[in-house]
This record gives C-alpha cells, sequence and structure tokens, in this order.
C-alpha cells in the first residue's frame, strides 16, 4: 500500500469514526441539548460564578455559538476517536482499515459514548480524560512527543470542565504516585510527572477562566449545596432540623416539613430553595448544616455515603437530561445566542421525538456485565500476560470507577448520568480484552492443526 493510499485510508477511517459517534446529533439536526447546558453557555454572557457550572466549558461552547454549536460536538467526537485509537495503538491492535471502526461501532452500538459526543455537556470528558491519564503514566514512552504534549493539554482542559472529573483524576494520580515512589517499574515516575503537569495545569486553566469571566480568582462554587442536597435525600437533614429547631438562626426550621426528600426536586424545581434565594440566600446555613451534621452523625454518614456509592454504581442509564422539557436552556439560547433558535427549534429533541427506553435496554445490561467484569480483567492479567497490559488498564477503571460513584454519590448524589458518562469505559476495556481472546485463539488455531497433522 502506498504512502498516500494509507494516508487516505486513515482519513477515512477517521472520518467514518467521527461520524458514527456524530449520529444522534445528525439524526436530530442540531446537538443534543440538556437540563446543564444553558448554566455553562450563560457563564460567558451573564460574567458571574454559579455552581457546579465550569467557565472553560462555557468559554467552549460561546465559541461555538456562530454555527449553530456544530464545532463543539464535532470536537468532541475528534476527541473520543483520538484517545480510542491512542489506546488501541498503545495496547497493540490494529486500528487500520476496519480496528478503530470496529470498536467505535461496538461502543456506538451498546453504551452511551455517541450521545456524550453529540451533546452540549461536559460529560464526554469524564471518560477520555481517565484513558488520557492512563497513557500519559503508563504508556507515555509509545507515543511522540508531541502526543503526549497535546495529551496534557487535553487533560488540562477536560478536568477544568467538571469538579467531579478533577476529582475522579486526583484519585487516580495520588495512589500512583505512592507506588510510583516505592516501585517506579510499575509507575513510571516520568508518567507521574505528566500527570500531575495536567492536574495543575487544569487548575490554573480553570481558575484563569473564572478571574477572565468573573473578576473571581477562584474555584467553581457549589460543593456544600449540593453536599446539602444528598444529606437531605438520606434523611440525615431531617435528623439536624428536628434536633435543631426551632432556632431563629435556620431559615430552614418553619420549612422543614416541606423540604422534598429528593434532591433534585429541592434544588430544581419551585421548592423552598427557590423561596429562600437558592444558592446565594441559604448557602452559609447549608454550608453550617453540612459540617455539623458530619460531625453529628458520622454513622448514618458512613452508612448513607456507602449505601449511594453502591446505587451510584449501578446508575448507569444513558440519556439523563436530554429531554424536550428543559426550559431554562431553552431561555438561555434563546436570550444569548437567538441566531441559532431557528435550527434548534427544527430539531427532533424540541419536538418531543427523542427517548432513551430501547437504547437503555442495551446499554444497562452491558453497562452492569462490563463493571462486574473489568475487575475479573483486571486480577487475570496478574497470571496471563497475554493480558498484563490490558490488566493494566482495566485496573485504572476499575479504580475510576469507584472513585466517580463516591464522589458523585456523597459530594453530590447517585444519578444516571453520572454512571453513564464514565461506565463506557469499561465496556471499552472488556471489549478489547474480548478482541485479544478472540485474536489469540486464531493464532493458536493454525499451530495445533499443524501439530495435529504432524503427529498423523
Amino acid at each position: 500500500m502506498s504512502e498516500s493510499t494509507s494516508a487516505a485510508v486513515r482519513s477515512a477511517t477517521i472520518v467514518s469514526a467521527t461520524a458514527i459517534l456524530l449520529a444522534p446529533a445528525l439524526w436530530n439536526r442540531f446537538p443534543l441539548l440538556e437540563y446543564d447546558t444553558g448554566g455553562y453557555l450563560a457563564r460567558w454572557f451573564e460574567g458571574y460564578l454559579v455552581p457546579s457550572r465550569s467557565t472553560t466549558y462555557g468559554l467552549f461552547l460561546a465559541a461555538g455559538w456562530p454555527f449553530d454549536f456544530w464545532p463543539i460536538v464535532v470536537l468532541q467526537a475528534v476527541a473520543a476517536v483520538w484517545i480510542i485509537g491512542l489506546i488501541l495503538r498503545v495496547h497493540r491492535f490494529k486500528l487500520y482499515p476496519a480496528g478503530l471502526i470496529a470498536i467505535v461501532t461496538a461502543l456506538a452500538a451498546t453504551t452511551a459514548l455517541p450521545w456524550l459526543a453529540s451533546e452540549l455537556l461536559t460529560d464526554i470528558f469524564a471518560g477520555l480524560a481517565v484513558l488520557a491519564l492512563h497513557v500519559l503514566v503508563f504508556h507515555g514512552k509509545q507515543i511522540a512527543p508531541s502526543e503526549r504534549v497535546a495529551l496534557i493539554l487535553f487533560t488540562a482542559f477536560a478536568v477544568s470542565t467538571h469538579s467531579a472529573t478533577y476529582a475522579v483524576l486526583l484519585a487516580l494520580a495520588v495512589p500512583a504516585l505512592a507506588v510510583s515512589l516505592f516501585a517506579p517499574r510499575l509507575v513510571p515516575r516520568f508518567g507521574i510527572m505528566r500527570a500531575v503537569a495536567a492536574l495543575a495545569l487544569g487548575a490554573a486553566l480553570l481558575v484563569g477562566a473564572n478571574d477572565v469571566v468573573a473578576g473571581s480568582f477562584a474555584w467553581t462554587p457549589g460543593g456544600y449545596g449540593l453536599a446539602f442536597a444528598r444529606m437531605l435525600q438520606d434523611g440525615i437533614v431531617t435528623r439536624y432540623l428536628d434536633d435543631h429547631c426551632p432556632d431563629p438562626r435556620l431559615r430552614l426550621c418553619p420549612y422543614r416539613n416541606e423540604l422534598p426528600r429528593d434532591a433534585d426536586a429541592f434544588l430544581w424545581d419551585d421548592s423552598v430553595f427557590n423561596k429562600l434565594g437558592r444558592f446565594a440566600g441559604l448557602d452559609d446555613e447549608m454550608r453550617s448544616i453540612v459540617l455539623a451534621s458530619l460531625r453529628d452523625y458520622p454513622e448514618m454518614q458512613i452508612e448513607a455515603a456507602l449505601t449511594d456509592t453502591a446505587k451510584q454504581l449501578g446508575a448507569v442509564a444513558t440519556g439523563y437530561g436530554v429531554l424536550t422539557t428543559i426550559a431554562h436552556t431553552y431561555g438561555i439560547i434563546e436570550r444569548y445566542t437567538p441566531s441559532v433558535v431557528p435550527a434548534m427549534r427544527a430539531a427532533r429533541q424540541q419536538h418531543g421525538e427523542i427517548g432513551f427506553t430501547v437504547v437503555n435496554d442495551i446499554d444497562v445490561p452491558v453497562a452492569w456485565i462490563a463493571t462486574a467484569l473489568l475487575p475479573l480483567l483486571a486480577v487475570y492479567g496478574l497470571w496471563n500476560a497475554d493480558f498484563a497490559e490490558l490488566a493494566g488498564l482495566a485496573a485504572t477503571l476499575t479504580l475510576a470507577l469507584l472513585a466517580n460513584a463516591a464522589f458523585c454519590a456523597v459530594i453530590s448524589h447517585y444519578q444516571d448520568r453520572y454512571g453513564a458518562r464514565l461506565v463506557w469505559i469499561a465496556v471499552f476495556a472488556v471489549a478489547l480484552a474480548a478482541w485479544r481472546a478472540v485474536a489469540l485463539a486464531r493464532e493458536r488455531k493454525p499451530a495445533i492443526t499443524r501439530e495435529s497433522a504432524s503427529t498423523a
């Protein structure tokens, strides 16, 4: 095959894989919107910080506005294809002409990946950041220097888009650093340096963007409010208010019987939270209740944390928040980016034509099976050299899934969105193990046939 033909094949493969991941947006005729899309988009236009809405992703969205946001989902899909291709390459899988397309097609058919790539939300970067960090730490020598730099920059941007993504990568980097100090053969120290550089740059990128957008050189706010909502859902806030009310210092006391026992209903429906000024009005009180509850009810907190983490591991359904009834996001787009409104209104999502029942009939059981198999793959590689590197990948991803479940369930509250945005990487790893098993079986079959013929 000539060099020009080879380049043509590579280009065609990448374009095809990218198009597969963009299938939901292409079918919809507009990038998919989610509950939180408007909150991110508004950051540049409103010029102040709100809880859990990264300004870096908000600036990214605003940059795609002149072209109806299509550059955003295209870049997200290209990034996914790039990172998936890197994982295939460092683990010695053949990308071209069919390998990359085959694995992307399999993931598109069985996971949330194409929906994540096709929506205007940070979630696509959660799984990609974990895979990128794995390559940086364990396979840096197998890629070109320019690719290492690109991965560091990508990972820095990815972690800046959501605090949960940053927390998950920090949970991977800290134990890796500890292991590298005593066993550098297991975790290369140069790999750890690259990981530290990416995390440091990501933090700098986020606080710098917050300073540019809102004049606040600080981290994105929101931790105490989300933790409060989780404790409300778990019954801990009710216990605290019952123990301390009436108390004139607590504005929630008169409303303690009206508080919903659902975190989303409290934060986003027309609840007492709105009546008392939302985050701005209740932030101090929520913070004091969260801290006091951690001190006063440790057993309740531990039990709730373990229960919620287990529930989060199983909450993996695709499509959370990708609905027709997302008035806030529509309002933000109409107010600040009116030029895209005709295309948005013409999309299938805005006409109630989108649903995930059939999708989740496939995605959910596949995710559960892959999650169960992932730690087994990590152990299997300890005594089968053919799967040793994939076992390392599986170990990284297992820790990432556990860290994600614990952080999201404890700091916020368990929901399908937090699971679906990461669990596809478990399906990816298990699919690679199956691919390798089939390839090894095919290699051994001719040898067995020759040996049998020789014996005969």
